[in-house]
């Protein structure tokens, strides 16, 4: 009977999980923000056990502007994974509701989510929250910072600004907040998170919370921050971060350029070309993986499931061949370099003329590996420091570290 309360268990986290994930929204999954700059966008969602009390949202409510939302109960536990979830899902459909009507605005959200607050919480709850709207084309940032540590922005000369919370936590008495407004302009990274990490040790013994200035300042993504966070110490506490990057694609960064025709023939050429210019610097399995997939899903418009249906049939390269014929669009790959102060990028490009793809159905792809479908993309994602698509579906990023 024990056993069989701890397997009903096991499944209740697990269903409680999957609905989270299921509420939690990320408009922009894995996608970049083309803009006056290029934003990438990174999140880092790490719950300690099964069932996490943090929660997350990133939104696009408006043109040029993301939205960045943060929440992370005051406990742990299922209580505590039910009250993120039904804020999240409470402040996602409020978001959808102010754009729908076309109303929506920072000011307007907070009144909305302070009403739900009051009907989600009981009297002995509270939550931290972080709330962030960053326009991609002024460069002018809003906040509401709830009792979570504090966002941290890097500049361009590598000095790192600190925003502290400009809020209490929230709880079922909140009736008041204040909303701050800074500008971006010379900041080119941004760093959101919960208070996971500043609740753990180092190896040494020592609060980790003075050391995440450093390690966000000498890291330039996702994978490289993770790599410094998680290497000192074991987690204690639910941690969610959001990184946010601004970098510059244009004549001064970019090194190669070449464009391509749409052809089987031309692949191992390309191929051959990216390795001379980068040699091992950077990713061959990626650049074969995604340059395929701009030709065979890109141009040629072969869907995954026709493609699985003909690999079975044996009739893959022949249909191919058939289509390449009728086919005039280009492959363009372009390779840029970005240096930071600790390392240097190549970031590599490939874009097509197909008609694109929502970049959404890569989550359930990413989350079941085994799957046929979309593995060019998950064996692409783990052989760089991480890939970004444009809004259309049909240009690729991939950062390679020297």
């Amino acid at each position: 009977m024990k056993k069989q309360n701890e397997n009903e268990l096991d499944d209740l986290e697990n269903a409680i999980l999957k609905k989270q994930l299921h509420m939690m929204r990320n408009d922009l999954y894995y996608k970049r923000i083309d803009a006056r700059s290029t934003f990438l966008i990174d999140l880092l969602y790490h719950p300690i056990s099964t069932v996490g009390s943090d929660a997350y949202s990133i939104r696009v409510p408006k043109q040029n502007k993301i939205l960045y939302l943060l929440i992370d109960a005051e406990r742990s536990g299922i209580v505590s994974s039910l009250t993120t979830i039904s804020l999240v899902c409470g402040i996602n459909y409020i978001i959808d509701t102010l754009v729908k009507n076309k109303s929506f605005s920072l000011d307007l959200l907070l009144q909305k989510v302070v009403e739900l607050i009051g009907t989600v919480l009981l009297d002995e709850e509270s939550v931290s929250m972080g709330v962030v709207l960053l326009d991609t084309k002024t460069l002018h940032m809003e906040y509401a910072n709830f009792a979570l540590p504090p966002f941290l922005l890097e500049d361009d000369a590598g000095d790192v600004v600190k925003l502290p919370a400009n809020n209490p936590s929230l709880d079922r008495r909140t009736k008041k907040y204040s909303i701050d407004n800074v500008d971006v302009k010379k900041k080119y990274k941004f760093f959101f998170c919960t208070d996971g990490i500043f609740k753990s040790e180092t190896k040494e013994g020592s609060p980790y919370e003075s050391g995440i200035e450093d390690d966000f300042a000498n890291s330039f993504t996702k994978e490289e921050l993770k790599e410094r966070i998680l290497g000192k110490f074991s987690l204690e506490d639910d941690f969610t971060f959001i990184l946010v990057t601004k970098i510059e694609l244009d004549e001064k960064t970019l090194l190669y350029e070449r464009e391509f025709e749409t052809s089987l023939s031309v692949v191992d050429e390309a191929n051959e070309w990216y390795r001379k210019m980068c040699g091992s610097k950077c990713s061959d399995v990626a650049f074969n993986e995604l340059f395929m997939n701009a030709y065979e899903h890109g141009n040629l418009g072969i869907g995954s499931e026709e493609k699985h249906e003909l690999l079975q049939n044996d009739l893959y390269f022949e249909r191919l061949l058939t289509l390449e014929k009728q086919c005039d669009k280009k492959i363009i790959v372009r390779i840029y370099k970005i240096t930071t102060k600790t390392s240097q990028y190549f970031v590599t490009q490939i874009e097509d003329e197909g008609k694109g793809f929502d970049t959404g159905i890569l989550s359930g792809i990413f989350r079941n590996v085994k799957k046929f479908n979309g593995r060019g993309v998950f064996v692409s994602k783990n052989n760089s420091m991480g890939i970004y698509y444009n809004s259309k579906g049909n240009s690729v990023l991939f950062l390679s570290r020297v």
